[in-house]
């Protein structure tokens, strides 16, 4: 970016307002920096552009209120559970998860929640820890221990305590038993040479197979199914191995071995007993579900129907399993009843589709003629089909809503064009007609004042002429003078008369005001 565009950036930054922003800083090259404190580490957010930069910083507002949406829910969950060990990997991935988000807002809030559980989650561990440090001391303390069965017992006490101990954060646990195991093994290595170099090889294979015993008797109690049949053929395959030792101990310790297997594989089949009247209890549920699932399969009531359908999905996933022969069947029912409706819905919604595309055609022809028609002159005929366009373009059907009001818009944009263009054309002639009626006036009125000034000045020329054959003197030239005189007062009777007519009729113009131009019988829009 030029300096310029680098300038204009970080002007728009400043003026940039939303919740978090103190913690956050814009960098020449464009970088959005979240600045580190002691609860958060500094990263980089995004790099914007003065072309990008508004939409940009709007998703990442947005985005955070997925992140803070997360935390919540973690939130939630701590305050309803009272044993917060338990939700101590919770805290490490939600921790994870705020310092690997990119997103705009408060980010200091949220860490320092995340921080303060955190603590809590340390402090109490803190003292199983301490309980654990002491039985990995303890096994440390062992390792050169000479009293081997002693020191054996000892070591298994170790691991029974260690289970009951309560829970420490995965890293800091193995470090401990990883030194707890090394001291064992440690132990138990020095036990094997000690019985090596004491030639005691039947005391050595009693003591494997006390280990196997114990350990067979360590997971008698498992729950853990699968992985403790794993480990049960594992320990019986190293008995195998293990070779002869004390008659009566021998049998002693394989019978505890059987008893402990006999144990574990007495609950598991128990166990097994109890998963399958729990599956066929499900498949009762199971079925169920799909009977309605299928009574639904026919409905026209998409939206609600599509819900129940989710609805129902929801309550599949909750009912669990059912017996393997029976699983396929209703899976295949419950799917078959989902496809049928959704494939009339999907047949419906892409009938609706063409009918609006088709609806979008026509009110386009009615929007394109109506653009043609805002220019013309012909008042009369183009109202008519202005008002025609209006009553077709009701009739027509809705169109998609990727098409906004945008048509809508400018189909009305082009018929308030048109009868603006209308209504201002009778009003400039109005105006004119008015100017006209004016000046006509105006005419009439200067005509009037011009025939009484006209008329007057011939009354007083007449007058003169009669006063004047009453004086004529006598003499030779007194018949010639009185003829003369007398063409002209006949002339100006003439004259009289006509002037008198026509300030008659300027008088009646005067009087008659001139009606005003009239609108063509036209339909006004709605």
């Amino acid at each position: 970016m030029s300096q310029e565009q680098n300038a204009d950036l970080l002007n728009w930054w400043n003026e940039q307002s939303f919740v978090g922003k103190q913690l956050f800083k814009l960098e020449e090259n464009g970088e959005i920096i979240l600045c580190a404190n002691s609860n958060i580490k500094e990263r980089s957010i995004a790099k914007i552009s003065p072309e990008n930069a508004d939409t940009v910083v709007k998703n990442l507002v947005e985005k955070f209120a997925g992140v803070e949406a997360k935390v919540i829910e973690m939130e939630v969950e701590w305050l309803a559970t009272d044993d917060k060990l338990k939700l101590a990997d919770k805290v490490v991935s939600v921790k994870e998860f705020l310092h690997h988000s990119n997103a705009l807002g408060d980010f200091e809030k949220l860490a320092l929640l995340v921080h303060d559980w955190e603590h809590t989650i340390y402090t109490l561990s803190q003292e199983n820890y301490e309980a654990k440090l002491k039985l990995t001391q303890l096994a440390e303390s062992l390792a050169e221990s000479d009293e081997w069965k002693e020191t054996t017992q000892v070591f298994k006490d170790i691991a029974d305590r260690w289970k009951l101990a309560g829970h420490v954060d995965k890293n800091r646990n193995d470090k401990l038993w990883n030194r707890v195991e090394a001291a064992r093994k440690a132990f138990h290595e020095r036990k094997r040479h000690h019985h090596e170099d004491n030639e005691k090889d039947m005391l050595h294979h009693l003591d494997l197979k006390i280990d196997l015993v114990e350990q067979a008797e360590a997971i008698a109690k498992s729950e853990d199914w699968k992985k403790t049949t794993e480990a049960f053929h594992r320990l019986t395959e190293e008995w195998k191995t293990i070779g002869h030792t004390i008659n009566k101990k021998n049998e002693e310790l394989w019978q505890r071995f059987v008893a402990a297997k006999s144990a574990f594989f007495d609950k598991k089949r128990e166990h097994s007993i109890k998963i399958q009247q729990q599956q066929e209890q499900n498949y009762i549920i199971k079925l169920a579900i799909v009977e309605r699932a299928e009574a639904l399969q026919e409905s026209k009531e998409w939206n609600a129907t599509t819900q129940a359908y989710l609805a129902l999905k929801e309550e599949w996933k909750k009912a669990g399993r059912v017996p393997q022969e029976k699983a396929d069947e209703l899976q295949n029912r419950f799917t078959k009843s989902q496809d049928h409706f959704f494939e009339a819905r999907r047949q419906y919604t892409e009938a609706i589709r063409m009918e609006q595309e088709n609806n979008y055609k026509l009110k386009n022809a009615l929007l394109e003629r109506a653009e043609e028609l805002k220019y013309a002159t012909q008042w009369g005929v183009a109202t008519g089909e202005m008002m025609n366009l209006m009553e077709e373009w009701k009739k027509i059907g809705p169109i998609a809503r990727e098409h906004g009001d945008k048509m809508w818009e400018d189909f009305t944009a082009a018929r308030k064009y048109f009868f603006t263009r209308k209504d201002e054309y009778w009003e400039q002639r109005k105006k004119n007609e008015e100017a006209q009626k004016a000046a006509r006036i105006a005419q009439a009125k200067d005509l009037v004042v011009r025939l009484e000034k006209d008329i007057k000045e011939e009354e007083e020329k007449l007058a003169d002429f009669k006063i004047a054959i009453e004086n004529i003197t006598p003499g030779k030239k007194a018949a010639e003078l009185r003829e003369h005189l007398e063409k002209l007062i006949t002339d100006g009777e003439r004259q009289l008369k006509r002037l008198q007519e026509k300030f008659a009729q300027a008088e009646r113009d005067l009087a008659i005001v001139p009606a005003p131009a009239k609108k063509e019988n036209i339909l006004q829009p709605e």
